[in-house]
């Protein structure tokens, strides 16, 4: 079933999210949600985009879609292009008339879905990408920046000049996470590597994507990556003859010869998991983050990419899942500031609320 919106402005806000002091765990008791059987159970969905957008929302429906096989009898809505404005309260709301036990935001909306979860204790609010917990309102996302790392590093390898280019939507910290994870894996390689980053102000427009690919290359980058929706920028790979790094899926289709790898996303397991809670009586709202290997990793590497150098970051995804951590001191930002000291490791939490750019980075913030 799905219910129809307005066409959609952003897929997160840009605001700054408050450091972790200043936000609890748990704003008021949680909850007790009974149990419910899976027939009586509806679920609704809001998306930031179309469910057909070949990135982020596809990722999303394509889990959403599998729980018909955990879960026959249980009911869904969704709307999707939900905008960030007061329409998206509106929307919400409407989730909670229409007897709705769940609702899941597969982006952050922020005050839109917390104003509304506050007034519908009853109903359980899942925030994708958000930072709010309450008795009813929890959290999820993707530490996404281990595999950028991963990518980073292969991105070094490849590189001929140690140049390069990112697409980049807006300057959230998912975006500023995503960029310096991958230029400090690519300085675990090539201490020199810098990556120029050009801001496109949307997730999912293909000819503005295009034109930043072809500038990047242009100023002279030879490996492109970046965090959008479409594959825009990677066929300007493929026309010149570049390496590029994609988000959300696999996208090799579209350009075999450039493809490197994908940040690729997996919500089938934490949706799956969520809604056995739900129907157990068992749910709690809390914050999730989905880590590598478990809801994010890298893609199957392009069939270009030489082997030697897919063993080599290979070997370093194996060591971050025996649980060591790349993200350690000394670390400086942009301007030559030690911001992380030597010896102190950023934990997820810090990345996740990254809205600085580490050395070498140029043009996100």
């Amino acid at each position: 079933m799905s219910l129809k919106s307005p066409a959609i402005l952003t897929r997160r806000t840009l605001l700054r999210s408050a450091p972790l002091a200043a936000l609890p765990s748990v704003a008021r008791a949680a909850s007790r949600f009974a149990p419910i059987a899976e027939q009586d159970l509806l679920v609704a969905f809001g998306h930031t985009s179309p469910v057909n957008d070949g990135g982020w929302t596809q990722m999303h429906d394509k889990a959403i879609r599998a729980l018909k096989q955990h879960f026959p009898k249980m009911r869904s809505l969704y709307v999707e292009s939900i905008p960030y404005s007061a329409d998206a309260t509106r929307l919400f709301r409407q989730f909670v008339a229409e007897g709705a036990q769940m609702v899941i935001s597969t982006s952050t909306y922020g005050d839109f879905i917390k104003d509304v979860a506050d007034q519908a204790p009853e109903v359980g609010f899942l925030e994708c990408d958000g930072t709010n917990v309450s008795g009813n309102l929890g959290w999820y996302y993707i530490t996404h920046w281990y595999a950028s790392y991963v990518i980073g590093v292969a991105a070094a390898r490849l590189s001929r000049n140690g140049r390069l280019g990112y697409v980049a939507s807006f300057p959230t910290p998912s975006v500023i996470a995503s960029a310096n994870a991958t230029l400090l894996g690519a300085r675990s390689v090539n201490p020199q590597a810098t990556m120029r980053v050009i801001s496109i102000n949307s997730w999912f427009d293909p000819q503005a994507a295009a034109s930043a690919g072809a500038a990047l290359i242009d100023s002279g980058c030879d490996f492109l990556c970046g965090i959008m929706d479409d594959p825009g920028y990677l066929r300007v790979a493929q026309e010149r003859g570049v390496w590029a790094a994609m988000w959300n899926t696999d996208m090799r289709q579209f350009a075999p010869d450039a493809y490197v790898s994908s940040v690729v996303l997996d919500f089938e397991n934490y949706y799956r998991e969520t809604i056995a809670a739900r129907l157990a009586g068992q749910w709690r709202p809390k914050g999730t983050f989905l880590t590598l290997g478990n809801g994010v990793d890298r893609d199957r590497w392009g069939a270009r990419v030489p082997v030697a150098i897919q063993r080599e970051a290979d070997a370093v995804r194996d060591k971050m899942l025996a649980g060591w951590s790349p993200f350690t001191g000394p670390i400086k930002d942009s301007n030559g500031t030690i911001r992380v000291p030597a010896g102190q490791t950023m934990n997820d939490w810090d990345i996740y609320h990254w809205n600085w750019q580490v050395e070498g980075v140029s043009g996100l913030v």
